[in-house]
């Protein structure tokens, strides 16, 4: 085969001449691995000697070091390389990693939260029944927040999904298990919506409307 016909990552790489041009591979190499690069990579990613292309990355250190307005730098450890954010702006960054990130509960999804909650484990086909409409994409998204799990398959033709709630749903509600979730009288309803608003992050009509829910479900149970 010949080389123009070659997958452009097999293909053999000119050598990378120019030492900007060095330093701007490198940074790319650094900046999309996200982890600590060896120099025998790094140095195949321009096409040179090892010799070469730790002059290279010593350029591009010293460069981001001397850049006191640069947010990043580049560590060197041992014979690899990583680029990494600078340690005095620590604080910072945990104002966002450390921000929970907000789960948005609709109104499909708390009507559906609650069918499961007490009527579990349910078919997506009872849900549905109870809902009057489609309810595949509120389970999936359910399950993607970890309130709700695929708990086996009803014996029946097609041996449809079982779902019911997680571990996470009765520790964001409070309780030891299934049998204890609360009828929703006025008071538990109260102290039941300030729980999973810290928790989730709700709004107050949402969690408002997931009682009711709750309530609803609970009725059609004892029917």
């Amino acid at each position: 085969m010949e080389k123009e016909n070659l997958p452009r990552a097999l293909r053999e790489l000119e050598p990378v001449e120019d030492e900007r041009e060095q330093e701007a591979v490198l940074e790319a190499v650094l900046f999309t691995m996200g982890r600590s690069v060896e120099l025998s990579q790094l140095a195949a990613a321009i096409g040179q000697s090892q010799e070469v292309a730790a002059k290279a990355m010593e350029r591009l250190r010293k460069r981001y070091e001397e850049n006191g307005a640069c947010g990043m730098q580049i560590l060197h450890l041992e014979d690899s390389y990583q680029m990494c954010t600078k340690s005095k702006y620590y604080e910072n960054l945990i104002q966002v990693a450390a921000a929970p990130k907000k789960q948005v509960l609709t109104e499909v999804m708390l009507e559906t939260l609650s069918i499961i909650a007490y009527k579990q484990p349910v078919t997506k086909l009872e849900i549905e029944k109870i809902r009057g409409v489609k309810s595949d994409h509120a389970v999936n998204r359910l399950i993607e927040y970890n309130l709700v799990y695929e708990a086996g398959r009803l014996d029946a033709p097609g041996r449809p999904a079982l779902f019911a709630t997680t571990e996470e749903f009765l520790r964001r509600f409070g309780v030891g298990s299934t049998e204890d979730l609360p009828s929703m009288n006025p008071e538990q309803r109260e102290e039941i919506k300030a729980e999973v608003e810290e928790e989730l992050q709700l709004q107050p009509e949402e969690l408002e409307h997931l009682a009711r829910e709750a309530q609803r479900a609970e009725e059609k149970t004892e029917e």
